[in-house]
């Protein structure tokens, strides 16, 4: 029994068609199951469906969004917060003796901010506390103590209009040389005269 091969010639119009049904697959493919998949991109719905955007490794499910559109922010948050002041850097050095506090303070108003880190050459004591402007002297809010301290870092949003700073005492025999660096958005950085 011998079979006969018959050779199959397309003619360019079904080859055409072949070609347009495989790209209309390879997008519904694309759009349906690689996109979720690989990008958590799901446009349709369908990826979600079948599970296939767990498999991208989003939490969330990323939707695309049009490079001129602003991204949404839930009610509620500002995307930008404008600044009185302009931003800058300031320090300060003290030096305690033995049983000697003092303060180092920034004058801020309410909603300004810095990041802070100071050192201390010994353990202190200290709180981190502001004061409205022209408080009384038993007026004001501590934020932060802690005690044998030889260091302190973090940021600070002022809560109102007035001093923030810290306090520091030196409950040791030998003198220390406390430094504070913020950076940040304040009037000025400054030592209080009592």
């Amino acid at each position: 029994m011998t079979q006969t091969i018959q050779s199959i010639h397309a003619t360019t119009p079904q080859l055409l068609k072949a070609t347009g049904i495989a790209i209309a697959a390879s997008a519904v493919l694309l759009v349906a199951a690689v996109l979720p998949a690989e990008y958590g991109i799901d446009p349709t719905g369908v990826g979600k469906a079948l599970g296939l955007t767990a498999l991208s490794g989003q939490s969330e499910p990323a939707t695309q969004t049009p490079a001129t559109a602003p991204a949404a922010q839930p009610a509620g948050e500002a995307q930008v917060v404008r600044q009185a002041n302009a931003f800058h850097d300031g320090e300060m050095s003290l030096t305690l003796q033995p049983n000697e506090g003092a303060e180092i303070k920034a004058a801020m108003k309410g909603g300004d901010g810095f990041v802070f880190a100071w050192t201390a050459s010994g353990p202190v004591n200290f709180d981190m506390h502001g004061e409205a402007f022209n408080a009384k002297a038993d007026e004001f809010t501590s934020y932060w103590k802690d005690r044998g301290q030889s260091s302190g870092n973090g940021s600070f949003t002022a809560p109102f209009d007035g001093n923030h700073g810290w306090y520091w005492r030196n409950r040791g025999t030998e003198p220390v040389i406390v430094t504070v660096k913020v950076s940040g958005y304040f009037e000025k950085l400054f030592r209080p005269e009592h």
